[in-house]
């Protein structure tokens, strides 16, 4: 199962599949990462507290 590399939590392969590269299992940055955020094809830190 994919993991991600930021956090560690466990993501979906449907989820891996959709926002990873192709050649790599594990994606930069999930859901779960309340210290970072996709930004385009970026990764950067967040600018406010994420709600869950």
């Amino acid at each position: 199962m994919p993991e991600c590399q930021n956090c560690g939590a466990f993501v979906t392969d449907a989820y891996a599949r959709v926002f990873t590269p192709r050649g790599v299992d594990d994606p930069r940055v999930c859901p779960e990462c309340e210290d970072k955020i996709r930004d385009g094809s970026q990764i950067r830190a967040a600018r406010s507290p994420r709600n869950t």
